[in-house]
Protein backbone atom coordinates (compact mmCIF):
# COMPACT_ATOMS: atom_id res chain seq x y z
CA UNK A 1 0.00 0.00 0.00
CA UNK A 2 1.80 3.28 -1.29
CA UNK A 3 1.42 6.17 1.38
CA UNK A 4 0.53 9.58 0.06
CA UNK A 5 1.97 12.75 1.53
CA UNK A 6 -0.22 15.28 1.05
CA UNK A 7 2.22 18.32 2.68
CA UNK A 8 3.06 20.58 0.08
CA UNK A 9 6.70 20.92 -0.42
CA UNK A 10 7.06 24.86 0.30
CA UNK A 11 5.80 23.98 3.70
CA UNK A 12 8.75 21.13 4.55
CA UNK A 13 11.04 23.32 2.57
CA UNK A 14 10.27 26.29 4.84
CA UNK A 15 10.13 23.84 7.90
CA UNK A 16 14.12 22.58 7.08
CA UNK A 17 14.55 26.50 6.83
CA UNK A 18 13.39 27.11 10.26
CA UNK A 19 15.28 24.21 12.45
CA UNK A 20 18.60 25.68 10.12
CA UNK A 21 18.03 29.09 11.42
CA UNK A 22 17.62 27.62 14.76
CA UNK A 23 20.58 26.03 14.71
CA UNK A 24 23.05 28.97 13.36
CA UNK A 25 20.76 30.93 16.02
CA UNK A 26 22.22 28.59 18.73
CA UNK A 27 25.83 28.59 17.31
CA UNK A 28 25.88 32.39 16.81
CA UNK A 29 24.64 32.72 19.69
CA UNK A 30 27.44 30.38 21.55
CA UNK A 31 29.76 32.30 19.60
CA UNK A 32 29.05 35.15 20.53
CA UNK A 33 28.73 34.20 24.37
CA UNK A 34 32.50 32.86 23.49
CA UNK A 35 33.51 36.28 22.11
CA UNK A 36 31.70 38.38 25.07
CA UNK A 37 33.80 35.95 27.56
CA UNK A 38 36.90 35.82 25.99
CA UNK A 39 37.17 39.89 25.99
CA UNK A 40 36.63 39.93 29.19
CA UNK A 41 39.32 37.52 29.83
CA UNK A 42 41.63 39.99 27.50
CA UNK A 43 40.10 43.16 29.20
CA UNK A 44 41.60 42.03 32.08
CA UNK A 45 45.09 40.62 31.04
CA UNK A 46 45.27 43.99 29.08
CA UNK A 47 45.07 46.24 32.17
CA UNK A 48 46.86 44.03 34.22
CA UNK A 49 50.19 44.32 31.76
CA UNK A 50 49.37 47.78 31.08
CA UNK A 51 49.25 48.49 35.05
CA UNK A 52 53.08 46.10 35.18
CA UNK A 53 54.59 48.43 32.21
CA UNK A 54 53.29 51.47 34.28
CA UNK A 55 55.31 50.31 36.82
CA UNK A 56 58.08 49.28 35.30
CA UNK A 57 57.97 52.28 33.83
CA UNK A 58 58.53 54.06 37.20
CA UNK A 59 61.14 51.90 38.37
CA UNK A 60 62.91 52.69 35.19
CA UNK A 61 62.77 56.23 35.86
CA UNK A 62 63.62 55.58 39.45
CA UNK A 63 66.68 52.93 38.41
CA UNK A 64 67.57 56.46 36.06
CA UNK A 65 67.62 58.69 38.69
CA UNK A 66 69.39 56.93 41.42
CA UNK A 67 72.75 55.86 38.50
CA UNK A 68 72.72 59.63 38.00
CA UNK A 69 73.01 60.04 41.89
CA UNK A 70 75.51 57.63 41.82
CA UNK A 71 77.99 59.00 39.05
CA UNK A 72 77.47 62.41 41.04
CA UNK A 73 78.63 61.28 43.82
CA UNK A 74 81.50 58.76 42.25
CA UNK A 75 82.95 61.76 40.67
CA UNK A 76 82.77 63.97 43.88
CA UNK A 77 84.58 61.36 45.57
CA UNK A 78 86.89 61.51 43.23
CA UNK A 79 87.39 64.93 43.52
CA UNK A 80 87.75 64.50 47.51
CA UNK A 81 90.21 61.48 46.96
CA UNK A 82 92.35 63.92 44.80
CA UNK A 83 92.19 66.49 47.10
CA UNK A 84 92.74 64.70 50.22
CA UNK A 85 96.21 63.16 47.76
CA UNK A 86 96.90 67.09 47.35
CA UNK A 87 96.52 67.52 51.14
CA UNK A 88 98.63 64.77 51.85
CA UNK A 89 101.42 65.94 49.54
CA UNK A 90 101.78 69.34 51.21
CA UNK A 91 101.42 68.24 54.78
CA UNK A 92 104.44 68.54 56.72
CA UNK A 93 103.16 66.27 59.50
CA UNK A 94 105.45 68.57 62.03
CA UNK A 95 104.20 70.05 65.02
CA UNK A 96 106.31 73.19 64.78
CA UNK A 97 104.60 74.46 67.88
CA UNK A 98 105.17 71.29 69.93
CA UNK A 99 109.00 70.97 68.62
CA UNK A 100 109.75 74.75 69.74
CA UNK A 101 108.03 73.94 72.89
CA UNK A 102 110.39 71.15 73.87
CA UNK A 103 113.49 72.71 72.99
CA UNK A 104 112.61 75.54 75.48
CA UNK A 105 112.20 72.53 78.14
CA UNK A 106 115.12 71.06 77.08
CA UNK A 107 117.53 74.51 76.89
CA UNK A 108 118.08 75.37 80.39
CA UNK A 109 120.29 77.58 82.32
CA UNK A 110 121.89 80.60 80.98
CA UNK A 111 122.08 78.74 77.87
CA UNK A 112 120.94 80.80 74.15
CA UNK A 113 120.03 79.57 70.80
CA UNK A 114 121.38 82.02 68.29
CA UNK A 115 119.17 80.07 65.41
CA UNK A 116 116.64 76.99 65.05
CA UNK A 117 116.56 75.58 61.44
CA UNK A 118 114.28 73.46 59.81
CA UNK A 119 115.35 71.35 56.58
CA UNK A 120 113.01 69.25 55.13
CA UNK A 121 114.93 66.13 53.09
CA UNK A 122 113.68 63.81 50.79
CA UNK A 123 114.25 59.74 50.88
CA UNK A 124 116.68 58.68 48.46
CA UNK A 125 114.80 56.15 47.45
CA UNK A 126 111.54 58.35 46.86
CA UNK A 127 114.20 60.99 45.38
CA UNK A 128 115.36 58.71 42.80
CA UNK A 129 113.14 55.98 42.14
CA UNK A 130 113.46 53.18 44.50
CA UNK A 131 116.95 52.77 43.76
CA UNK A 132 118.03 52.28 47.48
CA UNK A 133 119.18 48.53 47.99
CA UNK A 134 116.32 45.93 49.07
CA UNK A 135 116.29 46.09 53.14
CA UNK A 136 118.24 49.11 53.29
CA UNK A 137 115.23 50.85 54.91
CA UNK A 138 113.99 55.00 54.51
CA UNK A 139 118.06 55.68 56.39
CA UNK A 140 119.48 58.07 53.69
CA UNK A 141 117.84 61.80 53.04
CA UNK A 142 119.44 63.73 50.84
CA UNK A 143 119.20 67.63 50.29
CA UNK A 144 117.30 69.68 47.50
CA UNK A 145 119.75 70.84 44.77
CA UNK A 146 120.65 74.63 44.14
CA UNK A 147 117.80 74.69 41.16
CA UNK A 148 115.12 72.97 43.67
CA UNK A 149 115.84 75.26 46.87
CA UNK A 150 112.42 77.60 45.70
CA UNK A 151 110.72 74.52 45.37
CA UNK A 152 108.65 72.83 48.46
CA UNK A 153 109.43 69.29 48.79
CA UNK A 154 106.13 67.12 48.83
CA UNK A 155 105.06 63.43 49.31
CA UNK A 156 107.76 61.76 52.09
CA UNK A 157 110.24 64.15 53.77
CA UNK A 158 111.99 63.81 57.24
CA UNK A 159 113.18 67.24 58.89
CA UNK A 160 116.85 68.27 60.01
CA UNK A 161 116.87 70.38 62.94
CA UNK A 162 120.04 72.34 63.13
CA UNK A 163 120.41 74.42 66.39
CA UNK A 164 123.33 77.01 67.37
CA UNK A 165 124.12 78.98 70.21
CA UNK A 166 126.01 79.93 73.26
CA UNK A 167 126.65 77.85 76.88
CA UNK A 168 128.51 78.97 79.77
CA UNK A 169 130.37 75.89 79.76
CA UNK A 170 131.38 73.08 77.64
CA UNK A 171 129.95 70.51 80.36
CA UNK A 172 126.26 72.79 79.26
CA UNK A 173 126.57 71.67 75.56
CA UNK A 174 127.29 67.98 76.60
CA UNK A 175 124.12 68.22 78.82
CA UNK A 176 122.01 69.47 76.23
CA UNK A 177 123.39 66.86 73.62
CA UNK A 178 122.30 64.08 76.46
CA UNK A 179 119.25 65.70 76.70
CA UNK A 180 118.24 66.08 73.24
CA UNK A 181 119.14 62.25 72.82
CA UNK A 182 116.68 61.30 75.58
CA UNK A 183 113.56 63.62 74.22
CA UNK A 184 111.24 61.38 72.12
CA UNK A 185 111.28 64.48 69.68
CA UNK A 186 114.82 63.63 68.65
CA UNK A 187 116.95 61.30 67.62
CA UNK A 188 120.67 60.70 65.57
CA UNK A 189 121.87 63.89 67.39
CA UNK A 190 125.52 65.04 65.92
CA UNK A 191 127.45 67.52 67.58
CA UNK A 192 128.80 69.79 64.51
CA UNK A 193 131.17 72.09 66.48
CA UNK A 194 131.90 73.15 70.07
CA UNK A 195 134.57 75.87 70.41
CA UNK A 196 135.32 78.39 73.18
CA UNK A 197 134.95 81.79 72.91
CA UNK A 198 135.15 85.19 75.21
CA UNK A 199 131.79 87.67 75.68
CA UNK A 200 132.98 90.82 75.90
CA UNK A 201 130.51 93.65 77.94
CA UNK A 202 129.16 95.77 75.85
CA UNK A 203 128.86 98.44 78.70
CA UNK A 204 130.08 98.77 82.37
CA UNK A 205 127.57 99.80 85.30
CA UNK A 206 125.57 101.99 84.96
CA UNK A 207 125.77 102.32 81.35
CA UNK A 208 129.30 103.16 80.89
CA UNK A 209 131.28 101.93 78.01
CA UNK A 210 133.17 98.73 78.64
CA UNK A 211 137.02 101.11 78.29
CA UNK A 212 135.60 103.12 80.86
CA UNK A 213 136.41 102.30 84.78
CA UNK A 214 133.39 101.30 87.12
CA UNK A 215 133.24 103.11 90.19
CA UNK A 216 135.57 100.61 91.99
CA UNK A 217 137.99 101.33 89.61
CA UNK A 218 137.93 98.23 87.34
CA UNK A 219 136.63 97.71 83.77
CA UNK A 220 133.89 95.01 83.33
CA UNK A 221 135.57 91.37 82.74
CA UNK A 222 135.58 89.28 79.62
CA UNK A 223 132.69 86.19 80.04
CA UNK A 224 133.74 82.69 78.90
CA UNK A 225 131.40 80.93 77.16
CA UNK A 226 131.21 78.01 74.65
CA UNK A 227 130.02 78.52 71.24
CA UNK A 228 128.03 75.54 69.60
CA UNK A 229 125.98 73.99 66.94
CA UNK A 230 123.86 70.61 67.00
CA UNK A 231 121.81 68.50 64.18
CA UNK A 232 119.33 65.95 64.86
CA UNK A 233 116.11 64.78 62.85
CA UNK A 234 112.52 64.89 64.34
CA UNK A 235 111.35 61.58 65.49
CA UNK A 236 108.27 61.84 63.24
CA UNK A 237 109.05 58.98 61.26
CA UNK A 238 109.66 54.99 61.38
CA UNK A 239 112.59 53.32 59.71
CA UNK A 240 111.44 50.36 57.76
Amino acid sequence: MKEIDFLPEWYKSRKRRSASYRVQCVVLGGIFAIMIVWNYFAAGSISRAEAEIARLAGGNAGMQGASVRYSQLKTQIADLQKQTAIIKNIDSRIDAAGVLAELSFLITGPTVLSRVELTAERFADELYGGGAKAGSGLVKAVRMKSSEATALPLGDVRFKVVISGVAPESSDVAALICRLEDSPYFFNVVPLYSRNMVIRPVGGPAGRSSDVESRDGKTPADISASEFEISCYLANYRQE
